[in-house]
């Protein structure tokens, strides 16, 4: 048994899901699908470890509303039942996701695991290990994140390049690639190299490769106006 789990009290349990003593089982549900939504790491702003916590708060406040400690496996003819089993989490840089591998996580009981993944993990994508269903989520490594079945980097060129395009070398997790910039890939700042995205994988397409082109030695931090016009590019260029 996890250490969240021995500590957690239904006091505790219901102050992480957000409802009062005598919140019925409709309540405590809406408040575990609104917690859901909110902290799965697979989104914006999520959490993994308070995504966790939550699971492990609705378990224990499942199991005080139970009229009896006898536990019955999940019946297929329930659909509700099979809704409450959610899946632990495996979290995975970009390149991990490109070239698979074997990340180390641990189970509800403690015990740690590790989960043998081929290359082209997508977030969402669900596998079982030891009878526990694991869930993909992906997070940003540096400059670079996965957006479907594409990824994204940044490419720091030179000024020359940005007004006229070029050639650059670049380091990327499929290796060392030349690519041409053409003039007006450079007035965009954006660039897209076919089929050197995520390997295909469980029906998903191979995806491609986008470069956000910068200047060599331009500040981290970009103005308002400016982010959105990289995000209007980007979003033109998908």
């Amino acid at each position: 048994m996890s250490a969240s789990r021995r500590t957690l009290t239904l006091k505790l349990a219901r102050g992480v899901l957000g409802v009062g003593p005598h919140a019925d089982a409709a309540t405590v549900r809406r408040a575990f699908r609104e917690a859901a939504k909110r902290l799965h790491p697979d989104r914006s702003g999520g959490d993994a470890a308070k995504f966790r916590e939550m699971l492990e708060a609705y378990r224990l406040l499942q199991e005080a509303e139970a009229p009896s400690p006898i536990r019955f496996p999940p019946a297929v003819t329930e659909p509700a039942a099979a809704a409450i089993e959610q899946p632990l989490i495996v979290i995975l840089t970009p390149v991990e996701a490109m070239s698979g591998g074997s990340p180390e996580t641990e189970l509800p009981d403690g015990r740690r695991v590790r989960v043998t993944l081929p290359a082209g993990q997508r977030a969402g994508s669900k596998v079982r290990v030891d009878g526990h269903v694991f869930e993909i989520a992906l997070k940003a490594e540096g400059d670079m994140i996965v957006r479907g079945d594409d990824l994204w980097m940044t490419a720091k060129v030179s000024a020359e390049v940005l007004d006229k395009g070029g050639r650059i070398a670049l380091e990327t997790p499929l290796g060392r690639r030349i690519v041409w910039i053409t003039k007006k890939a450079a007035e965009r700042r954006l660039l897209r190299l076919e089929g050197q995205g995520l390997p295909p994988h469980a029906g998903r397409k191979q995806g491609h490769l986008f470069l956000r082109l910068g200047p060599e030695g331009e500040a981290a931090s970009e103005s308002k106006a400016r982010t959105l016009l990289r995000k209007f590019a980007a979003a033109w260029a998908a």
